[in-house]
């Protein structure tokens, strides 16, 4: 059956290993990640500007990155070692401290920043080295984790002695040269096929904990503005939200495993590479940043208008969040036509909302957004629905 984000067919599965789920290492490795979350959030709350939000999203990319790094890592070694496990835990400790260091890391914390990430990069060298020693074919070249993990890691270390504002700019080269690596190996001496099942939940529980933070920041917001209009923000707050919960998981990633698990095994890792490591950074980036302007949005419920910096974490998040999914669905091969049907009016309806900014009420803002997070979900279960016969059909 095809939704709006599939494509109309799909080639015979592929044979995959055997279906598995996240463990509990896993889903408590992501519990640091609900702290790195609420950080950079907050960081977008009142009146954000555009150096708190190029701020926002330097800061947020390397821990994406490391932990795209580690579910694909989880994904193709499965291993309930103590090793393992004790290297996981060390990973989710690294993290802590870059959690930590976040609200200053643009300032006197970027020390610990940077050292809590070299400290994931030799994680990450520990869990694949292993695979430098399976037999041909699928034995990783040593130089690729002693580059792209090992040397990574001691740059990012030495990045810490680097006085401001250089030492951001190291950062951006060391982060270019990580995806240069990755991009050029075109998924050779991946020691084994994705698990699409696992990496779907994987990215999907990544997206409830965005979402969780968002309902959070409403109730948190809710309590601190006590009101009958903060109540009436919220509500409408929540109703956008769950409406972008019912149309990820009911489109979004039953898309992502249907064509991921048909695709070869090469294929295969690529898409999860480029869906689930590059573009579901703008997806998370986009809820995250919608959870800071609905909080706003609460407290400042009572106020003729919102600040503009609040519109556009709102209103540019979900503007956003839109464009990413529009190229997920190009990356799985729908058509450009097919795609731009929704997404032209999910990217311009939010936009038109920012330049009203100074005119709509935060309840209107709110209401909007709500109504176009709504209307695309019912297009999609329309067009779901319309195409259903003719899958039955074939």
């Amino acid at each position: 059956m095809s939704t709006p984000h599939t494509p109309a067919s799909l080639p015979s599965p592929v044979p995959e290993p055997e279906p598995r789920h996240a463990g509990w290492l896993e889903l408590f490795f992501d519990l640091v990640f609900v702290a790195v979350v609420a950080q950079l959030s907050h960081g977008l709350h009142g009146d954000p500007g555009w150096r708190e939000f190029a701020v926002f999203l330097g800061l947020y990319f390397p821990p994406w990155w490391m932990w795209a790094n580690l579910t694909v890592s989880a994904n193709l070694f499965q291993d309930d070692s103590a090793r393992r496990r004790v290297v996981m835990l060390t990973a989710m400790l690294c993290l802590a401290v870059m959690a930590a260091a976040v609200p200053e890391a643009d300032g006197d914390r970027a020390p610990a920043y940077a050292l809590g990430y070299a400290g994931t990069r030799v994680v990450l060298l520990a869990l694949w080295w292993p695979a430098t020693r399976f037999p041909p074919p699928r034995a990783l070249p040593r130089w690729r984790p002693l580059t792209y993990c090992l040397l990574s890691g001691l740059l990012w270390a030495g990045s810490a002695a680097v006085p401001a504002p250089w030492r951001y700019a190291v950062w951006a080269v060391l982060l270019l040269a990580e995806m240069v690596l990755l991009l050029t190996a075109r998924g050779r001496g991946i020691p084994g096929r994705v698990h699409t099942g696992h990496l779907v939940e994987r990215v999907g529980l990544f997206v409830i904990i965005v979402l969780g933070e968002s309902v959070l920041a409403l109730v948190t917001a809710t309590d601190h503005t006590w009101t009958a209009r903060a109540g009436i923000v919220a509500f409408l707050g929540f109703v956008l939200l769950a409406a972008l919960w019912w149309s990820y998981f009911d489109f979004a990633s039953t898309a992502a495993e249907r064509v991921i698990g048909t695709a070869g095994t090469r294929e295969a890792y690529l898409l999860a590479r480029d869906v689930g490591g590059f573009l579901h950074f703008f997806v998370t980036a986009a809820v995250i940043s919608m959870a800071a302007g609905l909080a706003t949005a609460v407290e400042e419920s009572g106020h003729d208008h919102l600040p503009r910096g609040a519109v556009w974490a709102l209103a540019g998040g979900l503007a956003v969040y839109h464009a990413a999914h529009a190229l997920i669905a190009l990356r799985f091969g729908r058509p450009l036509r097919a795609v731009a049907v929704w997404a032209l009016p999910g990217v311009a309806i939010p936009l038109l909302v920012v330049l009203g900014a100074d005119v709509l009420p935060p309840w209107l803002v709110v209401l909007l957004l709500a109504a176009e997070a709504g209307a695309h979900l019912l297009y999609a279960k329309a067009v779901q629905s319309r195409r259903a016969p003719l899958d039955t059909a074939r």
